[in-house]
């Protein structure tokens, strides 16, 4: 069954059950193709990602025709400006999209690498040697970018990717991957080790969550909250999210002001509707008489809001009062709660009761307290004087990431080419048997 007669039953018959047998298919595919890739060298991967890369750039004119009419149905629908930024493609982010799928061909081969090595007394030697997941699911919404970014990603580390597209992007995703496909039969290696699902059913991603039959491995969301909640609560297999991005800076007392400045301007509003973006703002009670006014003063007037505690209000009355769902907030947007806290103590206990586990960073020059600091804040990411919007595979040298997971599974933090991969053990003899 091919893509295209899938699409057809969907659309003839509409019924969940129908979706059902489509995706089970799409699943059986992934899975043969899983097993194709695996195997194949990390020069034929690589001769693939470049294919795709120049595949993307000679389809340009279908990637943004299509996109032009999801942009004309998104505008009709009332979309919000936010969302049609994520949505939109231009010459300019398309060129960049098939950029970084040839930059990920650059990245080491993950597949293969020796993690660990030992021998035992009896003679036998022990391996723990990296190896693809297997088939990788994502799910995702408004980035049509996510199709090349998490596709050649899972083709890098070896893995078969099914991708499921919102419907806002649907057309420029089937598009994308499109060419993602010519890349890899151009390369000698299976089109179904990227599929794009072929509907925009939502019964399609309850197909996914209950693992399609044990062809799914691991289940990517990339979205908004309703959307990563859904996913964690329904999923039968295991999940690589982050539910939220509610991350700290914390100016301690040691803290330089026009550092923290600089920081905290541009972790909460270089990109206000990233992840990483800082959503509340503490400050150290023994700084605060000569830090809190000049930091709030410097939000406020780059005009982003703020919605202070009793202090943040008294020393600028364009504070607004801050309620207890503000600490806990992941705003997405220009604004930020701000907090006076009673020392290096009293930050890491408020973050560990409000924060999300993602990214959270402290401004000092106290290396102890930073030390501290990075040590007990119980975030997948935890920074030293820095921006909290590196929080992002690219600027860890990941090369792309296919999310930002704050589990405690061996993906935590940004979700590269390394943290697609397990492992397995491979153990050499000379005869021995166990007596």
């Amino acid at each position: 069954m091919t893509g295209d007669s899938a699409l057809r039953i969907i659309a003839t018959n509409g019924t969940e059950r129908d979706v059902g047998l489509v995706m089970q298919e799409v699943g059986r595919r992934a899975r043969a193709a899983a097993r194709k890739v695996a195997l194949a060298p990390a020069e034929q991967r690589n001769a693939a990602l470049l294919a795709m890369a120049e595949a993307l750039r000679a389809r340009a004119p279908r990637i943004l025709a299509a996109n032009a009419q999801d942009l004309a149905d998104g505008q009709k629908s009332g979309l919000s400006a936010s969302f049609m930024d994520r949505l939109a493609l231009d010459d300019r982010r398309l060129a960049a999209m098939a950029d970084a799928v040839a930059d990920v061909a650059s990245l080491p081969d993950p597949l293969g690498r020796v993690l660990a090595e030992w021998t035992r007394p009896n003679g036998l030697r022990f391996e723990r040697v990296a190896t693809p997941l297997g088939v990788i699911a994502v799910i995702f919404e408004s980035r049509p970018n996510v199709t090349a970014d998490a596709g050649a990603l899972c083709l890098k580390s070896g893995n078969a990717a099914i991708l499921r597209a919102g419907s806002d992007s649907f057309r420029s995703s089937t598009e994308i991957a499109a060419a993602m496909r010519e890349g890899l039969e151009a390369a000698g290696l299976p089109g179904d080790a990227i599929q794009l699902v072929p509907t925009r059913d939502r019964a399609a991603v309850g197909e996914i969550l209950s693992g399609l039959g044990g062809n799914i491995d691991v289940v990517v969301p990339r979205g908004g909250k309703s959307l990563v909640a859904r996913v964690q609560s329904e999923a039968r297999v295991p999940v690589f999210a982050h539910l939220d991005g509610n991350c700290h800076v914390y100016v301690h007392a040691q803290a330089d002001l026009a550092m923290a400045r600089e920081i905290l301007l541009n972790a909460k509003l270089r990109r206000t509707g990233v992840c990483g973006a800082a959503e509340t703002l503490l400050v150290d009670e023994a700084c605060a008489a000569t830090h809190l006014g000049p930091l709030v003063s410097a939000l406020l007037e780059a005009g982003c809001a703020v919605r202070g505690d009793a202090a943040t209000q008294s020393l600028d009355p364009r504070a607004t009062p801050a309620t207890e769902d503000d600490w806990s907030t992941e705003y997405l947007d220009g604004i930020i709660a701000v907090k006076v806290v009673a020392g290096l103590d009293a930050a890491i206990d408020h973050i560990e009761r409000y924060g999300s586990h993602h990214t959270d960073a402290i401004v000092t020059a106290d290396e102890t307290a930073a030390a501290r600091f990075l040590a007990e804040v119980d975030s997948a990411i935890v920074i030293h004087n820095a921006s909290t919007q590196f929080a992002d595979g690219g600027e860890f040298g990941f090369g792309a990431e296919i999310g930002i997971a704050t589990g405690r599974m061996h993906a935590r933090g940004p979700v590269g080419v390394e943290q697609l991969c397990s492992f397995k053990y491979r153990v050499h003899g000379a005869g021995q048997i166990r007596p």
